[in-house]
């Protein structure tokens, strides 16, 4: 429970709440982020039974859900590219073309230089590229999003472990990710001190650059900034999830628990946790009318699945509908990773209309 605390609790304690406006409508805009690993303790042959539950059971999902613009529930699967494996990657493709899902990169590493991480990530690309995923930029260059394995972004865990790549925002960036979704990490000690924000990290060197950034704002004058499409500048998008203390839920009776975003069978999406989000409150600066709701998963693994695809999942759905049903000023978007990061960076530049608009305004399937 306390493990990390002294990372993140006083940003959290120094946050300052920014009101939502009373004369906009309220845009909830939500990503699942799915740390997604089928072959976890599972020979090939129950990976491909875990899949079969999610081409069976996801699109059961996907065609009785609907948000604001009429778009069925989106999950991102970040595979690990460690893992690659055709049959496992062709299942994945049908589920993604059946659901509007989309594929990006996980990958467990350690030990690593700066060259060798570079290959794996580079052969990683390549690999998924075949069965059509990923991304690509105004200049057809392919773009990924990525969530490090075991946490440990730049070499962050204390005792460099899961890593060893003190300058992998550098390396991030040179191979094309168009942002991380890593965080939050706590209670694990890789948590990052910034917390609840969406900013760019710049390349330090130095293990743990992504404790110091710049919040990303409005700043119409970025329109014409080629910052984005330039990928070996050291500069990295992080999109984080929410983090603080959740007094509904108290261990003992008596100590809050941590809410990381984090979907699991003992702790599923409810209202009362989107409450909580939205009181979190991750938005860019200059546009708090935009929330943007990053959560996460390890939805390879039976206990999840049959969360996220079942009972706790469509009651979620359900409730969600309802309350913005009954509040006619919010609004909901079910987004990829992808399409958060679009609508983030046009949110950043200054364009104004409804959010989905600008589900595919830079980074393209």
């Amino acid at each position: 429970m306390f493990k990390a605390l002294n990372i993140w609790l006083p940003a959290y304690l120094r946050q300052k709440k920014v009101p939502l406006p009373q004369d906009k409508d309220i845009h909830l805009i939500i990503a699942i982020c799915d740390h997604f690993e089928p072959l976890h303790n599972a020979d090939k042959s129950k990976a491909l039974e875990r899949l079969n539950f999610w081409k069976k059971n996801f699109p059961l999902i996907t065609e009785r859900f609907f948000d604001s613009d009429g778009i069925p529930p989106r999950h991102t699967f970040f595979y690990p590219i460690e893992q690659i494996d055709s049959n496992l990657l062709n299942e994945l493709k049908y589920i993604c073309d059946k659901t509007g899902g989309e594929v990006e990169i996980h990958l467990h590493h350690k030990s690593d230089i700066a060259e060798t991480l570079k290959e794996k990530l580079l052969n990683g690309i390549s690999e998924l590229q075949k069965f059509g995923f990923l991304c690509s930029d105004e200049n057809k260059a392919t773009r990924y999003g990525f969530i490090h394995g075991d946490w440990a972004l730049t070499n962050s865990h204390p005792k460099k472990l899961f890593c060893g790549v003190d300058n992998e925002i550098s390396v991030l960036r040179q191979t094309g990710c168009y942002a991380d979704f890593t965080m939050p990490s706590a209670p694990d000690p890789t948590q990052s001190k910034i917390i609840n924000s969406i900013y760019y990290v710049r390349e330090t060197g130095r293990p743990r650059s992504f404790d110091v950034g710049e919040i990303v704002k409005v700043n119409p004058q970025r329109k014409n900034d080629t910052v984005f499409s330039r990928p070996a500048i050291d500069e990295l998008l992080l999109v984080q999830g929410p983090l603080g203390l959740n007094w509904r839920s108290r261990k003992f009776g008596i100590l809050p628990r941590i809410e990381n975003g984090n979907l699991t069978r003992l702790n599923p999406p409810t209202i009362e946790r989107l409450k909580l989000w939205i009181k979190i409150h991750i938005h860019i600066q200059g546009k708090p009318e935009w929330i943007f709701i990053k959560l996460h998963t390890h939805g390879g693994i039976e206990s999840n699945f049959k969360m996220l695809l079942g009972d706790p999942m469509i009651q979620f759905h359900t409730e969600l509908k309802k309350l913005c049903d009954i509040n006619p000023h919010f609004k909901f978007h079910y987004v990829t990773a992808r399409e958060m990061v679009n609508i983030i960076h046009s949110a950043e530049v200054g364009l104004s209309g409804e959010p989905h608009l600008f589900r595919n305004s830079r980074y393209k399937r």
